[in-house]
């Protein structure tokens, strides 16, 4: 494979500085979905719950991954502090769903890689 030299641009000679395309307020609440959807076990909880009809007990996500409630709940808190999950209390047992006020670039990218 040929070497090809680019040239250098000198910083003075810079004719136009670019823009940033994205708001920080919307970058920071996507890096966070991203971050949160960036571990397997949280994908695959965020795939079950947009697939669900109703929300999905606790007990049955630790049942279904083979891990720890404290272990799914953790992951649980992850993605409801990115939010994009709800949950209800019924007793001992926590009932969590995908959040249906999801921003309309969030919806798109859970949409995209779930």
């Amino acid at each position: 494979m040929a070497t090809v030299e680019l040239p250098v641009r000198e910083q003075e000679k810079v004719c136009c500085t670019p823009q940033k395309l994205m708001r920080a307020d919307r970058v920071e609440q996507l890096t966070d979905v991203l971050k949160a959807l960036a571990d397997p076990t949280r994908l695959q909880m965020v795939a079950i719950l947009r697939e669900a009809k109703e929300s999905v007990c606790i007990c049955d996500l630790t049942a279904t991954f083979d891990l720890s409630q404290p272990t799914i709940s953790h992951h649980m808190a992850r993605l409801r502090a990115a939010g994009l999950v709800e949950s209800d209390r019924d007793g001992r047992w926590c009932y969590y769903r995908l959040r249906t006020d999801l921003a309309a670039p969030v919806k798109r990218l859970v949409e995209a890689v779930v």
